[in-house]
């Protein structure tokens, strides 16, 4: 089997599995889960993680060149070894949506501003989650339930940080901190973006308008042409006065 039909036929159990685990890890650290429904939320997040090593696995024994495959793909293997990045394999779902655009680069544009929206959804989602996992237990947490840790995730991934809610654990801190980074990421994703959009925008009418100038040249000239062409058929006013002669 090669590599490319292995992806083919994983992606969809793939981004099954990803919504599997984030619907069981949001009940989990929601729902606070004690006993026999944390030991059922646990080993549904443990069957996800199997299905993503094996996936990674396979993926990195069927690339034509293993190393190279192995650095180019970094996220990839941070999804088998961080747990709460696995969401973001719903983004995958991006590709699968027709984009009706009149041209290529207004179609990509589209996909961006749909990765953007998904990737910031998720990104508050999880690290909302994940803050939340982190502090609830720790000695004088600031955020204790989700409401808190959505808002918080919101203002940092926003760069704001008002400061109101804070982690106080390193965990809770290196969330920050990646949210953060994610945040200013994508702020980059949009700018340009928009930065794109403004030059095709620009170009676009810079040739509408040189478009127009041609024709009204081509225009001009073939009237030019016709006059011509009718002075040429007028009889010479001289030779008709020497005939009448």
């Amino acid at each position: 089997m090669t590599q490319s039909r292995w992806q083919h036929l994983s992606e969809w159990p793939l981004t099954a599995a990803a919504v599997i685990f984030l619907v069981a890890y949001t009940w989990a650290v929601i729902g606070d889960l004690r006993g026999p429904a944390d030991l059922v939320a646990e080993t549904v997040i443990t069957a996800t993680w199997v299905m993503f090593a094996l996936d990674y696995l396979a993926n990195l024994t069927l690339a034509p060149r293993r190393w190279k495959w192995f650095y180019t793909h970094v996220f990839d293997l941070l999804i088998v070894a961080l747990p709460l990045f696995r969401p973001l394999r719903l983004l995958r779902l991006v590709t699968l949506l027709a984009v009706l655009q009149r041209t290529a680069g207004a179609a990509f544009r589209g996909r961006v501003v749909i990765y953007v929206a998904g990737a910031a959804a998720l990104l508050v989602f999880v690290a909302a989650l994940a803050v939340l996992d982190s502090e609830r237990a720790a000695p004088d947490p600031t955020i204790t339930n989700f409401g808190d840790a959505l808002w918080w995730a919101f203002v940092t991934v926003t760069t704001v940080g008002y400061g109101d809610f804070a982690p106080v654990t390193t965990q809770g801190r290196l969330i920050a901190g990646a949210l953060m980074l994610g945040g200013v990421a994508l702020l980059g994703v949009v700018t340009a973006t928009l930065a794109s959009w403004i030059v095709e925008r620009v170009s676009q009418q810079e040739e509408d308008e040189q478009a127009a100038t041609r024709g009204e040249i081509r225009a001009l000239g073939e009237q030019i042409a016709q006059l011509q062409h009718t002075l040429n058929q007028r009889p010479n006013t001289a030779e008709l006065s020497v005939n009448d002669r």
